[in-house]
């Protein structure tokens, strides 16, 4: 429910008011997001496609890439084109719906990654019961709670920005509406959604960190008594996931666990999760494992004879 909001639009200062810079911005983040895209999308199309990736990891990864798609999405398409705007203004509405997908995708790639570190574990501390722990539809239902997780924590930050009244500045010194930048405007006492957000998007962040790196912890440890050549396979697996794991906690944790102060270099972290992370982690899951690569090379190789053929 809104509280004494007169503001029906806010203005979004992006990462620079430098005209040459905001140029910069623009090629540079268009090309980033042209990258996520194309490489996130070739991932998903390559395990939809191919029977060699069917596996409950490949299973995850699918998610993690949609997640990223449209994670990035709810980010930089309106971010390049502000670059090239004098007036960047957004709708009050349009602001709550930038809120909602950002949190929502951005949860949901945090339960993926949890739910991809469950399988390497199963995998590899409990390989005779794999086939029957990590079935389709155990990996099914466990995507399903995913998704529902993410959209209670979505809902959740939209009760807490609406619970904020405006009344006064609407001017946002970021890149996106966030709820930690909106904090700023609200025209209350805002102690008590600070440490809502703070047990909220924070303990999110830390917790599924600390669980995360615990977890692959154990299963490092595991691989001492697996063969040379199997402990090399999963050792190059858990490396690509613990690098996922730390691009984009690290800067999550640093922004949503002190929500109360901001910095001026909080825009330029926020980069590293928002645009960095998504194009980045196409980049690690193929250039490091080879039978997503295998079996990129055989759907590009149907493709070519199949154009041959016409």
């Amino acid at each position: 429910m809104l509280l004494n909001n007169n503001v029906t639009e806010f203005i979004l200062l992006g990462l620079t008011q430098e005209p040459v810079k905001r140029k910069i911005v623009f090629a540079f983040f268009f090309l980033f997001y042209l990258g996520t895209l194309l490489g996130n999308l070739l991932i998903i199309i390559t395990i939809k496609t191919s029977r060699a990736l069917e596996s409950p990891m490949y299973f995850f990864l699918f998610y993690l890439s949609l997640s990223d798609t449209c994670f990035s999405t709810s980010i930089a398409p309106r971010m390049i084109v502000d670059a090239l705007l004098k007036n960047n203004t957004i709708s009050f509405s349009e602001c709550m719906i930038q809120v909602f997908s950002f949190h929502f995708f951005g949860c949901l790639e945090i339960f993926v990654l949890i739910l991809m570190a469950v399988d390497r574990y199963v995998a590899i501390c409990k390989p005779l019961h794999y086939i029957s722990l990590m079935s389709r539809q155990v990996c099914s239902v466990l995507v399903a709670i995913a998704w529902v997780g993410a959209c209670v924590h979505s809902l959740v930050q939209i009760f807490l920005t609406l619970s904020l009244p405006f009344c006064g500045p609407n001017v946002i010194d970021h890149y996106f509406c966030d709820l930690q930048p909106l904090l700023k405007l609200a025209c209350a006492d805002t102690y008590v959604i600070n440490l809502l957000l703070v047990s909220n998007s924070g303990a999110i962040c830390t917790v599924s960190f600390v669980m995360l790196m615990f977890s692959y912890v154990i299963i490092l440890h595991s691989l001492r008594n697996h063969s040379a050549e199997g402990r090399k396979k999963a050792l190059s697996t858990c490396i690509s996931h613990i690098i996922v794991v730390i691009l984009f906690f690290g800067p999550c944790i640093f922004i949503y666990t002190r929500p109360a102060t901001t910095f001026p270099m909080d825009k330029m972290i926020a980069v590293f999760y928002t645009i960095g992370t998504p194009f980045v982690n196409p980049l690690i899951y193929t250039l490091r494992n080879s039978e997503v690569k295998n079996a990129m090379r055989k759907l590009w190789s149907k493709k070519l004879i199949s154009d041959d053929q016409r």
